[in-house]
């Protein structure tokens, strides 16, 4: 008896070969030329308009990357490869696509000049380690030696290509004093700057020059109530994920009177439970509470009558970033071990006072003196939204780059001056070698040489 197997039909069709790696290099030249026009002091901005008509305007390639929803399975990888660099090193993210693309392109072409892609592949890996010991050993400088003037550079630089190049010398001094005020060191004695303790606040009015520092950290919201103090010194933070809200049944939840006198008794106990929550927040000593989620007008008249400042619907990652310069513990809920509702005073973070200022139209509440980490805030003034976001992602940029040169402690000469040395050498580095890597080599030295190309 002969038995037949009956195979699927699968939708869909294979290619190989040539043609394929053709089109995904292709497709990855597509997406570096959008942004290669970004690249260096002659860079120039793009104007991006979404299905729903919002306008952005930016230089930064890892935003038009993100904005452009790439559907091509090779350029994807090119548009991850930005989002990664933008999020691990905080800049960059322009050059790392066009050398990326420069690299398929070249090998490509070895491909089809009969050079396996494995000989390839050893060759280019070949030439990045090479390049990496070289940059390490030859051309990089400590930044001891150089003081503050190399980080003030090193921002400037980060900013050339940015709208407010013509304010560089303002900015580099603004980020610079930013990072260097939230130096920490962790358990192991390491010296780090977590630029996430740096609140980017954006305010209308006024020019970019009129930017500045704050000492603390500064959330985007006002008080609760119009009767609370506008100052509380020192300040005991409770910091609470959940609702201060009448409580109510959940969902699905009945109940059933027989009395109508009972119904008021039971709208009086949905009352007090949350008045006794409030009570015991209070009575553990915080005279600040910042919540995630709403406060009623009910509730507030308990935090005026105990002179405490109440923060309704504050950002979950603002709140997180309270908790941690604080020492404070978020609550998502007072339930104990027991069934019972608590708050322990220890949940409280610390800091030297709480105030409530005016920005342009807006209030903020500022943190200042926090207990663990120091935060600093950083008020950006702009004529329009256009010009606040895209200061921002400059500003990003330059802080992330002052952060990774103070950690690493190290510096190099920008302006594409160690791409071109950089090819110099692997191309002396690939007349040494006698296999095939050696093509491979002096292919990846002239494509270094795509970042100073141009503008040379």
């Amino acid at each position: 008896m002969a038995i037949t197997a009956q195979v699927p039909d699968i939708m869909g069709e294979r290619q190989s070969g040539q043609d394929v790696r053709t089109q995904n290099v292709s497709a990855c030249q597509a997406v570096a030329n959008i942004v290669k026009s970004l690249l260096g002091p002659v860079g120039l901005d793009k104007m991006l308009v979404d299905d729903i008509g919002d306008v952005t305007i930016t230089n930064d390639g890892a935003t038009i990357l993100r904005m452009l929803e790439v559907e091509h399975p090779a350029a994807k990888v090119l548009v991850e490869l930005a989002e990664l660099q933008d999020r691990e090193v905080g800049d960059g993210t322009t050059s790392v696509v066009i050398i990326a693309a420069e690299l398929l392109k070249r090998a490509n072409e070895l491909v089809r000049n009969k050079i396996h892609p494995t000989s390839i592949i050893s060759g280019y890996r070949l030439a990045m380690r090479e390049a990496c010991k070289y940059v390490e050993e030859k051309l990089s400088i400590k930044v001891d030696k150089l003081g503050k003037d190399s980080l003030i550079n090193c921002a400037k630089t980060s900013m050339s290509s940015k709208l407010i190049t013509t304010d560089d010398n303002f900015f580099a001094n603004l980020v610079v004093e930013a990072v260097q005020a939230v130096k920490t060191t962790n358990s192991k004695g390491e010296v780090k700057y977590p630029i996430k303790s740096i609140n980017i606040l954006k305010a209308h009015g006024k020019s970019a020059k009129e930017s500045y520092l704050l000492n603390g950290y500064a959330l985007n919201t006002g008080r609760a109530a119009q009767g609370m103090p506008t100052r509380v010194t020192p300040a005991r933070i409770a910091c609470l994920d959940f609702n201060l809200q009448k409580m109510k049944m959940q969902m699905g939840v009945q109940v059933l009177v027989s009395d109508p006198r009972e119904l008021e008794k039971i709208r009086e106990r949905e009352s007090d439970i949350t008045k006794e929550r409030i009570e015991k927040v209070l009575k553990a000593g915080a005279n600040v509470v910042f919540t995630t989620k709403g406060i009623d007008d009910m509730s507030l008249k308990y935090f005026v009558e105990a002179g405490a400042i109440a923060v309704r619907r504050v950002r979950k990652e603002d709140l997180r970033h309270v908790a941690k310069a604080t020492g404070a513990t978020m609550v998502t809920t007072f339930a104990d071990m027991e069934g019972e509702e608590t708050f322990d005073p220890s949940f409280l973070g610390h800091a030297d006072e709480v105030v409530e200022e005016r920005i342009s139209d807006d209030e903020i509440i500022l943190v200042k003196g926090t207990k663990n980490t120091s935060a600093v805030s950083i008020i950006l003034r702009g004529a329009n939204d256009f010009m606040l976001d895209e200061i921002e992602r400059s500003l990003h940029d330059a802080l992330c780059i002052v952060k990774r040169t103070l950690e690493s402690n190290t510096v190099v000469a920008g302006g594409g001056a160690v791409e071109a040395a950089l090819s110099v050498y692997l191309e002396n580095l690939a007349t040494t070698l006698g296999s095939r890597e050696q093509l491979a080599i002096a292919e990846f030295a002239e494509s270094l040489l795509i970042i100073p190309g141009p503008r040379c």
